[in-house]
């Protein structure tokens, strides 16, 4: 008797436009606090050449991506577990080759994931800063691709930029944003409003819905220092709250019914959920 098909995973790609918008925290706190409620995550650290969601978790790995695109280990071999039983795959730090790879190596990464033989319901993934096909890639293979912004002129244009190049060149129509490090609720709202009114006049065709906001905070702040999650070191504080609403949010979206007809994350659990329906 053959075994039921995996179910398909809900794929999310967390990017930022620019480095130091804090991407990487709320990645690996927004799968931390998904694992945590239930939901079987896992994490890919996209940042090729400049990994560090290890280094956030505190966690020691043996592999990395690097190992997987030199052929010396699969897919499973590199998976970690990390706080809450989130899993982790973790990529190179200090590898410039990685940084390198060519479109079709970016995609043929993404491809690897069908032969993952795991039950899963969500993928997070953590791109890399900037517009490179990389990020650009990661993007379009996730269903949802959430854009981090902080309230600074480069962080809003950076953003807008990387918007701009993901609907044009991509095809990607609808963005989430997520505030971060802001100094109260409405400075958040705020932040999504003017991006927002930049995309529409000058984008047109992308909507972009406002998925919450992180306060600035020095727990957060406390947890990097210690290599923790601060929705397991210190889940009472303002940023650990308003993280673990937002993978509320996140928790309640629907997984994907049919493939787009692009480089897609797990696109053949898609098929084959589609072949028995």
């Amino acid at each position: 008797m053959s075994s039921a098909p995996f179910q398909p995973v809900r794929t999310l790609a967390v990017t930022g436009g620019k480095g130091g918008v804090g991407k990487t925290n709320v990645s690996a706190n927004l799968a931390v606090a998904l694992s945590g409620m239930g939901q079987r995550t896992l994490l890919l650290d996209a940042d090729l050449g400049l990994a560090n969601v290890d280094v956030l978790l505190g966690l020691s790995p043996k592999h990395t991506l690097a190992d997987l695109v030199a052929g010396r280990c699969e897919l499973d071999d590199i998976i970690l577990e990390g706080p809450a039983g989130v899993l982790v795959v973790p990529a190179a730090s200090g590898r410039r080759h990685m940084a390198e790879l060519r479109p079709a190596e970016h995609a043929g990464l993404v491809n690897v994931f069908n032969d993952l033989q795991r039950d899963l319901d969500l993928l997070v993934v953590d791109t890399a800063a900037g517009i490179t096909d990389s990020v650009l890639t990661f993007c379009q293979a996730a269903q949802d691709a959430i854009v981090v912004v902080c309230d600074e002129p480069a962080s809003i244009t950076d953003a807008y930029a990387l918007i701009k190049v993901l609907a044009r060149e991509r095809g990607v129509d609808r963005v989430q944003v997520i505030a971060n490090m802001v100094r109260s609720p409405q400075e958040g709202r705020n932040l999504h409003e003017k991006l927002s009114r930049v995309c529409e006049r000058f984008i047109g065709d992308v909507s972009l819905n406002y998925l919450g906001a992180v306060p600035q905070c020095d727990w957060l702040r406390m947890a990097v220092q210690r290599q923790q999650a601060v929705v397991t070191a210190y889940p009472g504080s303002p940023s650990a709250r308003a993280l673990i609403e937002i993978a509320q949010r996140v928790s309640r979206w629907q997984a994907p019914t049919a493939p787009r007809g692009h480089v897609e994350f797990f696109v053949e659990r898609m098929l084959r959920q589609g072949a028995a329906a």
